[in-house]
């Protein structure tokens, strides 16, 4: 019976101060949920509108160039590629209400995979085909001015090397210590439970 008493003293003197009270976790899922739903849902809308605009321009306005239209497509088509590829993911967010913390767990692990796909397959593919499309774009008010087009086109390679070297690198930098923060309080937390 003393064996019994020391568990209890033990049991009750454990510090539980890190532990998320159930309505903790259940607001952090909710606002990882939200925040992610945000983010999907605008990036979605601004594609769709960018790739609209695009569209309305090659439509409406008489170019000289073959060209232009071929990288105007291309730049369309990246858009619409970004929105698919965030369209198709949504619908994981949405059943993420219904989670246990096991589950949100994995969820949380397939997210990260997810993202390692994301940044070394698809966004290669969608920076590639926006990158050309604008150089391509941009060929026709440019190729008869030798000096605005070196200046533009410098521009644009400096504007893409920055965001595929710097802003791109220390996004997913950013989004990948979001997720494992969570990862790791998740993991704590079952831990201490088992």
């Amino acid at each position: 019976m003393n064996n019994s008493v020391d568990i209890q003293a033990i049991w009750l003197s454990a510090k539980t101060d890190v532990l998320p009270t159930s309505k903790e976790m259940l607001h952090l899922i909710k606002r990882f949920r939200n925040q992610k739903l945000r983010k999907k849902w605008l990036i979605i809308i601004a594609s769709n509108i960018l790739s609209s605009i695009i569209i309305t321009v090659l439509v409406t306005t008489q170019f000289k160039l073959s060209i232009t239209y071929i990288g105007g497509g291309l730049m369309a088509i990246a858009s619409l590629l970004l929105a698919a590829t965030n369209l198709k993911s949504i619908g994981r967010f949405y059943q993420l209400d219904d989670y246990n913390n096991v589950d949100f767990l994995a969820f949380i692990e397939q997210t990260r995979q997810n993202q390692m796909f994301y940044y070394k397959k698809t966004m290669l593919v969608l920076v590639l085909l926006w990158s050309v499309g604008l150089l391509l774009y941009l060929y026709e008010p440019t190729y008869t001015h030798p000096l605005w087009l070196i200046i533009i086109y410098a521009t644009v390679l400096v504007y893409v090397s920055v965001l595929w070297f710097i802003v791109r690198p220390r996004s997913f930098k950013k989004d990948t210590e979001k997720l494992n923060a969570t990862r790791d309080r998740l993991t704590i937390i079952l831990k201490q439970l088992q």
